[in-house]
């Protein structure tokens, strides 16, 4: 059993849950950090009672400018390690700029720009004076083109790849790695499930399962791969994507019926 220790953030469920057992699955110590207090007492339990590993929540409200600081700080105090970061905290929602409200925006933001980036620096400099460790953010397949409605969502994790692609080559030489996972739709509580068919879209293959992305991160994170897009349905969108002529996203604007538009 090793001695190592893993920070999954967002770590109670979806993706970010997964992710922590896999890494359980493999003898690493968690920490799992979250503002949900329950669901963060209840994972940290359920992993450490299934894999015979150390699991400690750590509450905290990641949207905040000074959670980064704070996350290392608290990982500092307690005299530990960290070999493998997990940025994984997200959240989503769906509209138009004009239309979003300002402290969703600025949530957001935080959570998928700034405080990953910020623990990338902190985690970052003790990796590489060790060097040796991995580092994984959780960006998304709408970051290989620019939809209407998600603008905020999708140029932030347009960042997170653009950002994880730039500080892999600069903790390489290092002997750090840096993955970035890009997945296509997960059923995770990012959707809500009165509105969507959650368990038929996993049927059809249209949603993955969070487990079987999980697998496909770690898998690809150990073989120091730089992006992991896991499912042969998410590789055929972002190759779809990547191709997609701009008149077609003007016509999907001008025609989608949950989209304002103009009144005569």
């Amino acid at each position: 059993m090793t001695t190592r220790h893993a920070l999954v953030t967002g770590g109670c469920s979806g993706i970010g849950l997964e992710i922590a057992r896999e890494l359980a699955g493999r003898g690493y110590h968690l920490l799992l950090a979250s503002n949900r207090d329950a669901e963060l007492e209840a994972a940290a339990q359920e992993i450490a009672a299934t894999y015979g590993v150390n699991a400690y929540p750590i509450k905290m409200d990641l949207a905040r400018p000074e959670a980064a600081r704070a996350l290392h700080e608290e990982v500092s105090r307690r005299g530990l390690e960290i070999e493998i970061l997990v940025s994984n905290a997200g959240m989503f929602f769906f509209g138009e700029v004009a239309d979003a409200d300002p402290a969703r925006v600025e949530t957001m933001m935080q959570l998928h720009v700034v405080t990953p980036s910020l623990l990338a620096h902190f985690f970052g400099q003790d990796m590489r004076a060790r060097r040796s460790g991995h580092i994984l953010f959780t960006s998304s397949i709408s970051a290989w083109r620019d939809f209407p409605g998600i603008a905020y969502y999708g140029s932030s994790k347009t960042f997170l790849r653009s950002f994880a692609c730039a500080l892999r080559e600069e903790l390489s030489v290092w002997g750090v790695n840096v993955t970035c996972l890009a997945p296509g739709a997960v059923a995770t509580n990012l959707y809500d499930r009165t509105g969507v068919p959650v368990q038929k879209a996993v049927r059809y293959g249209v949603m993955k399962d969070p487990a079987q992305i999980a697998r496909a991160a770690v898998q690809g994170m150990f073989r120091g791969k730089a992006v992991v897009v896991p499912g042969l349905s998410a590789k055929i969108m972002v190759f779809a994507m990547a191709h997609l002529p701009q008149w077609a996203i003007r016509l999907l604007r001008r025609r989608a019926p949950f989209l304002p538009m103009p009144k005569d």
